[in-house]
């Protein structure tokens, strides 16, 4: 099974795990958050970043999960890379979220590619007027 991590500003990751475990029914395991403020130093944040990754990769590896690229979560997140092992993915949002929970007994790099699509995927442009999904346009 795929760990999966979130580093994020403030409570982001938080709020998408628990968001998460309710579409999904359940109380997602080897899921876990790593929550950046203004205030921490980078090289500070990396040992529990690290020991985070240590916890939730069961031998499957880790897939990442940050929110904006190029923020100081994304570059922790950058960080914590190694080929086949842990895997990250800038630009989380619920849907990618939601995809790699159902994929994560895949491979990593099923499932990193599972939880990109889902994210590019679930993100559209609701009609007006339109009170179903059916009437929306995937960007």
């Amino acid at each position: 099974m795929v760990g999966i991590l979130i580093i994020s500003h403030g409570v982001l990751g938080d709020s998408l795990i628990h968001c998460a475990d309710h579409v999904m029914g359940q109380k997602s395991q080897y899921v876990a958050h790593l929550g950046i403020t203004i205030r921490d130093d980078p090289d500070a944040v990396m040992p529990r970043a690290l020991e985070l990754v240590g916890e939730l990769d069961r031998g499957d590896g880790v897939l990442v999960l940050s929110d904006i690229c190029g923020a100081t979560p994304c570059n922790i997140a950058s960080r914590l890379t190694s080929r086949g092992r842990v895997e990250c993915l800038a630009g989380v949002n619920l849907p990618m979220l939601v995809r790699a929970l159902t994929y994560r007994n895949e491979s990593l790099a099923v499932v990193g590619e599972k939880a990109l699509a889902g994210g590019r995927e679930g993100v559209m442009r609701i009609n007006p007027g339109s009170a179903d999904a059916g009437s929306a346009n995937a960007i």
